[in-house]
């Protein structure tokens, strides 16, 4: 294991992490707010960093040190953002800043306040900014600012990039990583003017539009988008939501012209027929519960989107929905966005590629002697692919079941315990009952807030970095 170059890498990136603290500072100094919660972070962060950054490493980086270097990373960077939570006095205990941090740079959402709007506009500009950094990788972004790795790149982004197959956009890693951010800043700024245009302040367009681009899902008021009880807001945030939950790489091919190859993209169809059925499906189960059949579909639409996008966000308090649509609403926080996306959970390429694992089965057991293959947009899998995508889902569905029965000793009740770990692990959110859209996380014990603190990590590193992380093999120098 090449440490100093790990921990390099791990200075550049608290760098990073410390020149975008700037700006919620900026926002503090701007509504004449006390800065000292940025003030005593942002010198802690550069004299760490820099201390990192100046170590003299060796070249040899491999997929181990990728993988390490990420989750070592991401463990630093949510322990630092929590800081200024920390150092602000909102926040009872550092576990729950924490919790937090976490929750914003894994674009989960979930929160351990009981009320937001009382909190000072910079603190709430960092935590939704923290779902900005979070959304496309805090690795992406330092290779796109300090592309000083070279080739090497590809192994930081193999595991921090979401999805069952990683490939770079152009042959340079650093040039893919400035591809993606202008991709992704691009949408943002769309977002944030069309936002302000209907209507919003320009305070609220921009952290709203941190959260949907992230999708992540911190709101600046207690009862999220639904507090503004305006329809044109909820629109625009939908159609959003589900922009951000698209693979970049699609956009890409936009900008190059190839639009046939996009809707040629197996998992794309595959995404909105499932969104579109779960709209249609929750708009007939919810109808009698609104005046007109147009506020039930844009209900739906806003909640399908914020579940399956991974964001969190809420329009209405769905946990008040009929059982139907809350178990489809569940089921959705599985399977969550397309691959390269900011969303999370298992993905849809995965879910995709599972039912045609399933398939081929069966076809296997009916014509034993035929040469079934699974295939994805037009191209035959390798057998190593499918595997890791088995491994991928057993060891996801493992890890909620083992956080479910640790988190379980806090005693609440099944629905509560159960969607917390589902909505922490799939970087959702909210889930039912005590952590529905109008709950939160403030109730459960530091124990369990550590544990779901993980999970945030686990879910958005998508479980194998974490995984090498506490390996003892990985420790190893030979």
């Amino acid at each position: 294991m090449n440490f100093r170059l790990v921990f390099k890498l791990t200075g550049k990136t608290l760098m990073v992490e410390a020149c975008a603290m700037l700006l919620p500072l900026m926002v503090c100094l701007y509504y004449r707010e006390d800065p000292r919660p940025f003030l005593i972070t942002i010198p802690l962060l550069i004299l760490v960093g820099g201390l990192l950054s100046m170590l003299r490493s060796n070249d040899h980086f491999f997929p181990r040190e990728g993988f390490f270097a990420v989750a070592l990373i991401w463990l630093l960077v949510s322990a630092t953002g929590a800081l200024p939570f920390y150092f602000s006095g909102y926040f009872p205990t550092y576990i729950d800043c924490f919790f937090e941090s976490a929750s914003g740079f894994t674009t989960t959402g979930a929160s351990i306040l009981t009320a937001v709007e009382p909190l000072p506009k910079g603190i709430l500009f960092w935590r939704s900014f923290m779902h900005w950094l979070g959304g496309m990788g805090v690795l992406i972004l330092t290779i796109a600012l300090l592309p000083s790795l070279g080739s090497r790149t590809l192994h930081l982004m193999k595991a921090e990039s979401p999805g069952p197959v990683v490939s770079k956009l152009v042959p340079k890693s650093s040039q893919s990583s400035k591809i993606l951010y202008g991709i992704y800043c691009g949408l943002t700024v769309i977002e944030i003017v069309i936002l302000r245009i209907a209507g919003m302040p320009w305070y609220d367009s921009i952290v709203h539009s941190f959260g949907t681009a992230g999708t992540g899902g911190f709101s600046i008021k207690n009862l999220s988008i639904g507090a503004y009880g305006n329809p044109a807001f909820e629109i625009i945030i939908t159609i959003f939501m589900l922009l951000f939950s698209v693979n970049f790489a699609l956009y890409f091919l936009l900008l190059c012209g190839k639009v046939k190859q996009v809707f040629k993209s197996d998992e794309l169809r595959f995404f909105l027929v499932v969104v579109f059925a779960s709209i249609v499906l929750i708009s007939i189960n919810i109808s009698s519960l609104y005046d007109t059949i147009g506020e039930a579909i844009r209900h739906a639409a806003f909640q399908v989107s914020t579940i399956i996008s991974t964001t969190g966000y809420a329009s209405t308090d769905f946990d008040q929905w009929p059982e139907f649509s809350r178990v489809l609403l569940v089921l959705l926080m599985f399977i969550g966005a397309c691959a390269g996306s900011t969303g999370g959970a298992i993905k849809c390429s995965r879910v995709l590629i599972l039912l045609r694992c399933i398939s081929r089965e069966v076809r296997q057991v009916i014509h034993p002697r035929a040469v079934n293959v699974v295939k994805l947009d037009g191209h035959v899998l390798e057998e190593s692919s499918l595997r890791s995508v088995h491994i991928f889902f057993s060891a996801y569905m493992l890890i909620t079941l083992g956080a479910t029965l640790l988190v379980s000793v806090d005693n609440f009740s099944f629905g509560t315990t159960f969607t917390a770990v589902v909505a922490c692990i799939g970087n959702i959110g909210p889930g039912l009952e005590m952590v529905g859209p109008m709950g939160n996380y403030a109730a459960f014990s530091l124990f369990s807030k550590a544990i779901l603190s993980l999970c945030m990590i686990v879910g958005r590193l998508e479980i194998l970095p974490i995984l090498v992380l506490f390996s003892g093999n990985a420790w190893k120098r030979s």
